[in-house]
């Protein structure tokens, strides 16, 4: 192999590589930090979950305000 093709080789590897491979992985990186849909589906299925429990709380809390006055207070 001449010189100029062993310059050729040297000069890939140490800068033409690291660059494609740090690319690769910022590419990479950056289509992952997105949700799929099968995240945003389950996203919003847990969403839906947290407000009817929410809703399920306040219907409790109203019937223990009017059932136990002061539980709130009790530890």
């Amino acid at each position: 192999m001449s010189e100029l093709g062993i310059v050729l080789v040297v000069l890939i590897l140490v800068f033409v590589a690291p660059l494609w491979i740090v690319l690769h992985y910022v590419t990479r990186w950056r289509t992952s930090r997105t949700l799929s849909a099968e995240d945003e589906r389950m996203l919003g299925l847990l969403w839906e979950n947290a407000e009817r429990m929410e809703g399920r709380i306040h219907a409790l809390e109203r019937v223990l305000d009017v059932e136990a006055p002061g539980w709130r207070n009790k530890h």
